[in-house]
């Protein structure tokens, strides 16, 4: 009887002692779990570039998160089966019939406390400092359950298969990019981002999805010299112009034949001057083309980080934009990429430039018809559709089927436009405010 007593005594405690282990086991692969995939890798690099050896492994062991979820779950439910089944035996010897039940509301009480919530809280408020302290033990367990993990991937593929569905463990990586823009709108809506720093961020990385063709300068407002033009005519043109870069024709203003600099001409003309003679008599026999720049014409479907990087590598700043068929569509600059990114740049010569939108007292906004959606956007945190059209009279027109006349008003994607100016066909001002505005009126 006293053995038997020894003996129960002993097989108590160490099961016990083994629930114990396989609990603290089962806490360590869910804070694991948790910790490696919630950890951002854009931290991890971080931490390795600064000499960690654990956010290295981390970082290594997280690029493949099929086989790192298959291999922790794996061992998880290993030890949460094993626990579970040992408290059954451990509590039926002690209660009887009655332990089972009693096992099963212990262990779920249990493993929910001290193996699931307790250590995933840990995990998720530090996910980079844990994830770098599990890496190395997590990577051993991968490399020892690999074999059964990938024997388990195969059949979960297959069962997926059957269903239409394809998995792709690289798809994370071609995420980065919602994933930085999601996190920047949070956190400019929680205030911790501001606008500026969000659009900036935003512009730099939409210039692959833009083309150029969105924001030139269209042709009818193109500054242009007639190769025929008399040399003073020229060079008043040129002075009095507020650009720098001028498109030169000849006929007719789809033939460019070069692009003058106003240095380039200035300086051309003054080797000219001579104290003898007239401006007149010096100038007479000037030709602007033997001092004007090849034109550089580019598509109007190029995306705007490659025109960026060309302009970058042609060392120049100035492109004539053409269609598929060769026809001038407009032109555009670098600085206008540029400010896609940063927003308006202006200097002495631009005195209008931050006036193309006002806020009346009524909460009207008064825009100019050929600002842009993205701009328009960007300056009043709306969310106008810029799909079917470049520019808000683009959108106006698009939504209205015709030319609308002054006076006009629609409503549209939860907006209501009003034409103030017209042009021939083109809408040059507008009235816009959000409808909830005016209901509230």
């Amino acid at each position: 009887m006293e053995d038997q007593t020894t003996l129960f005594d002993a097989a108590f405690w160490i099961t016990s002692a083994s629930i114990l282990a396989l609990i603290m086991l089962s806490a360590f692969f869910s804070g694991s779990e948790t910790a490696l995939t919630a950890a951002s890798r854009g931290k991890l690099k971080a931490a390795q570039d600064k000499g960690s050896s654990g956010a290295a492994k981390a970082l290594a062991i997280t690029e493949d998160n099929e086989r790192l979820i298959g291999s922790v779950l794996l061992g998880n439910n290993m030890v949460n089966i094993l626990a579970t089944s040992l408290a059954t035996a451990l509590f039926t010897n002690l209660f009887g019939e009655s332990g089972v039940a009693l096992a099963t509301l212990f262990m779920t009480l249990l493993v929910l406390i001290f193996a699931e919530v307790l250590p995933k809280t840990y995990a998720i408020t530090n996910p980079e400092t844990a994830a770098a302290r599990v890496a190395t033990p997590i990577a051993v367990i991968v490399k020892l359950f690999a074999p059964v993990v990938s024997a388990v991937r195969l059949l979960v593929r297959g069962v997926l298969r059957i269903f239409g569905v394809q998995t792709d463990p690289d798809s994370h990586i071609l995420a980065v990019r919602e994933e930085i823009a999601g996190a920047l709108q949070l956190g400019h809506s929680e205030g911790v981002v501001e606008k500026e720093d969000r659009d900036r961020i935003l512009g730099a990385l939409d210039l692959s999805e833009r083309t150029v063709e969105e924001i030139m300068l269209h042709r009818s407002g193109i500054e242009m010299i007639d190769a025929d033009t008399p040399p003073q005519q020229i060079l008043e043109q040129a002075l009095e112009s507020s650009h720098t870069r001028l498109p030169v024709y000849r006929d007719d203003p789809e033939n460019i034949i070069g692009v003058i600099h106003a240095k380039d001409l200035l300086r051309s003309m003054y080797r000219l001057v001579d104290e003898d003679n007239t401006m007149e008599g010096v100038l007479k026999d000037f030709n602007v083309t033997d001092v004007a720049m090849k034109p550089y014409f580019v598509p109007d479907t190029t995306p705007l980080d490659e025109q960026m990087r060309q302009f970058l590598r042609r060392r120049t700043h100035f492109a004539l934009v053409v269609d598929e068929y060769g026809s001038l569509q407009g032109l555009i600059t670098l600085e206008d990429i540029l400010e896609e990114i940063v927003g308006e740049i202006t200097d002495e010569f631009d005195p209008d430039a931050d006036h193309t939108i006002k806020m009346a007292e009524d909460g009207n906004y008064w825009i100019e018809g050929a600002m842009t959606i993205r701009d328009f956007n960007r300056a009043t945190d709306w969310n106008l559709p810029d799909d079917e059209a470049n520019t808000v009279a683009g959108l106006v027109i698009h939504e209205a089927q015709m030319i609308p006349t002054r006076g006009q008003v629609f409503s549209f994607h939860g907006f209501r436009f009003e034409v103030m100016e017209r042009e021939n066909n083109r809408i040059t001002q507008l009235k816009v405010r959000p409808l909830e505005v005016v209901k509230a009126d």
